[in-house]
């Protein structure tokens, strides 16, 4: 490793050795020390550097590891002093050390200040003949057009090459509130353009405007601030085009109009637009239950346990919740994977925002492209009107992909995109939208058997398994059946207004010996049908073939009110066990042996919503 010490510090870019497995600079040139802010950057750990990144910074060191090498801008760093820094960095592990990297620190503002540099002494070699032909020409072009100008409507000023002000019309200082003696031979950029709407600093080689006379452009703005001299804006719309005297650049006129009370009308019909989408969309993606009742209703989704898996699940939510790391949560069937997810959600800083739950074995093929990525009027035959996807829907809040293994491979790409660039594009359109989510992924299967059987795209995993979280199985930890079947007994009976019925020791220790091939799903079931059937003082559980040990065997005849019941409770277990799926080979239907058609009806019939067996 001498050698390479050796070229560190022959290198002229930023350089450090970083040694993965203790989170510590091994080495670090001059100019690594330079850029990071200390003497010795191997004194704290890396991570120091990489404030709010950390997530980042793992992806990318995986893609390295994967690919051999790699390059990113997305890590965001922060020198010892609490600078923040904007590098690209380049990566390569080290043949002789695989779990130390070598990183190329490339500053990006020291790039931006070179080219900077090389404009301004582009422009200095242009000569100061230039200079005075171009003031010469805008004092002619004064002189003979200045009753025209300040006829004229719209706000019209005109600079010279070096960006100073050599004419203004009277509406234009009308409506900026300057004088001619304000601006004439001044830089009108920092007196009318300094700054934009929100208060981010505007600098002036980003402005349309000196574009134009730089790179001989002509620039349409349609909506952009001028500042008036009393300190308030003034919404305007402009044209910039370059003026030349004899074939030489000698400036630009500005021609602008201000569309502030345009603006304000447009802002209030986009808002009250906004508002309907927003009822229209929430009344299709919600159910007609009030929230008060869903609340109640849903209790269940906080977890219920005290074995040490369940408390060595809590303390990785936990540990999670407050970072906007992607989750990848594995578990069997029934484990409680969504709970996790929600409890994830509630407890990070997007709880305000909405979790937005996408199950992807619930969706034909050809249609889960429009349910997860939205659609535009016309994108596709059916598709009748714009419509948001997800990733829309879950835009500031969180974005929970159950059974993300089933989706399609050419979606899994699409969605992996989306989610690195951070943008969503809808069916049929050209125009992107910015995504600002956070994502949890679930999956029934291990990694390792997710990239074997191919059922998820290796670059997917890669970007999904940040964190990892496992869900045990029931069976393994049946310390937490008591307090779980106590819950979901006083759920169920609050949901069926029926007095909560004693669970025995016996009842209790049979529903302990049980294997739970459904896991917590398959208790909830057992305990809402126990509910039931249930009409004395003592819960009567039906387990495996359905018998009922202990219970009345005289007992046969039922209401038609309870008959109804067990038939709606009935259905409800089919559709949990299917997934919401009523036709096709593996669908409720088949499972209840009956016609998809019968089943249908007899869901609508009942009102059985989806709420119910999710």
């Amino acid at each position: 490793m001498r050698d390479i010490d050796s070229i560190l510090r022959h290198l002229p870019e930023a350089a450090v050795l970083l040694d993965t497995r203790r989170d510590r600079i091994t080495a670090a040139n001059e100019a690594a020390r330079s850029l990071l802010g200390t003497d010795d950057p191997g004194a704290v750990p890396f991570t120091r550097f990489l404030p709010g990144a950390l997530a980042d910074f793992i992806v990318f060191l995986e893609e390295v590891q994967h690919r051999g090498s790699g390059w990113t801008r997305a890590v965001a760093m922060a020198s010892a002093t609490g600078t923040k820094l904007h590098c690209e960095l380049h990566a390569r592990f080290m043949a002789e050390a695989p779990h130390v990297a070598l990183i190329l620190l490339l500053d990006l503002d020291e790039l931006q200040r070179r080219a900077e540099k090389t404009e301004a002494a582009e422009l200095f070699r242009s000569g100061i003949d230039s200079w005075k032909s171009a003031h010469s020409f805008f004092s002619e072009l004064e002189r003979q057009n200045q009753l025209i100008l300040n006829a004229a409507g719209e706000g019209i000023y005109g600079v010279n090459a070096e960006g100073k002000t050599t004419f203004v019309n009277r509406a234009a200082q009308e409506m900026l509130g300057w004088s001619a003696d304000d601006l004439l031979g001044h830089d009108i950029h920092t007196k009318i353009h300094h700054h934009h709407v929100n208060g981010d600093h505007y600098p002036a080689h980003d402005c349309p405007i000196y574009r134009s006379f730089r790179f001989e452009q002509v620039h349409r703005i349609e909506d952009e601030v001028f500042w008036r001299k009393d300190g308030k804006p003034i919404r305007v719309e402009y044209v910039s085009t370059p003026i030349y005297d004899q074939q030489v650049l000698a400036g630009a006129v500005v021609i602008f109009r201000d569309i502030t009370e345009r603006k304000e009308n447009e802002r209030k019909l986009r808002e009250a637009l906004e508002q309907v989408a927003e009822l229209r969309d929430r009344l299709e993606q919600e159910n007609a239950y009030l929230q008060e009742t869903i609340t109640s209703e849903r209790a269940h989704l906080d977890i219920v346990g005290q074995s040490p898996a369940i408390v060595q699940l809590l303390e990785k939510i936990a540990l999670v919740a407050d970072t906007d790391a992607t989750v990848l949560i594995t578990g069997e069937t029934g484990t409680g994977k969504a709970l996790v997810a929600s409890a994830i959600h509630k407890e990070s800083a997007r709880r305000r925002r909405p979790l937005i739950q996408f199950k992807c074995g619930s969706v034909s093929p050809d249609a889960i492209e429009a349910e997860l990525f939205g659609q535009i009027r016309g994108a596709f035959p059916g598709a009748l009107r714009d419509k948001p996807g997800k990733l829309e829907l879950a835009h500031g809040g969180t974005l929970f992909l159950d059974d993300v293994e089933e989706l399609p491979p050419e979606v899994q790409g699409r969605l992996l995109n989306a989610l690195q660039t951070r943008s969503v594009t809808r069916l049929g359109d050209t125009r992107s939208k910015i995504l600002d989510i956070r994502v949890i992924a679930a999956t029934t299967l291990a990694p390792q058997q997710a990239l074997k059987t191919g059922r998820i795209r290796e670059d997917l995993l890669f970007h999904l398994n940040v964190f990892p979280i496992h869900c045990m199985p029931l069976r393994e930890r049946p310390a937490d059946i008591p307090l779980l079947a106590a819950h979901l007994l006083d759920l169920a009976c609050r949901r069926f207004n029926r007095t909560v019925p004693a669970i025995t020791q016996g009842t209790m220790r049979r529903l302990m010996d049980y294997d739970w091939p459904g896991n917590v799903r398959e208790l909830r079931n057992v305990i809402e049908r126990a509910a039931i059937v249930s009409q004395g003082p003592k819960l009567i559980v039906e387990l495996g073939g359905g018998e009922t040990p202990g219970a009345d065997q005289h007992a046969t005849v039922r209401t038609d009110a309870e008959m109804q019941q067990l038939i709606r409770a009935n259905i409800v277990e089919a559709l949990r066990e299917t997934g919401g799926r009523v036709s096709g080979g593996d669908g409720a239907a088949a499972l209840l042996g009956m016609k998809p058609t019968t089943l249908y009806s007899r869901i609508r019939a009942l009102g059985i919503g989806d709420d119910e067996w999710q």
